[in-house]
């Protein structure tokens, strides 16, 4: 092995904590940990709705919340892509 790649897998391997892993992809990506908390508020809504639900059937509401969640978790992919975009070619445009 080249002297680079060991510094690079020497790197890798000092973090090995999964807690601090997925701290600094949270770091990296905001929108991400915002689409999987949309989700499981979706989801938490609908089962709370589950309840309520009237003479509604089953396959409808279901429909409606599995619609509803991958709408947030689009929505907040989108919103990522275009922050992220913004900041590399707005913000600090390349020379």
């Amino acid at each position: 092995m080249s002297s680079d790649q060991e510094s690079i897998f020497s790197e890798y391997e000092t973090e090995t904590s999964q807690t601090s892993k997925l701290l600094r992809k949270f770091k990296e990506t905001p929108f991400v940990p915002i689409g999987m908390a949309g989700f499981a508020m979706v989801v938490g809504y609908g089962l709370y709705r589950l309840k309520h639900r009237g003479n509604m059937k089953m396959s409808l509401h279901l429909i409606h919340m599995r619609v509803a969640a991958q709408g947030f978790v689009v929505g907040a992919i989108t919103c990522g892509v275009l922050y992220s975009m913004f900041q590399d070619y707005i913000v600090k445009p390349k020379e």
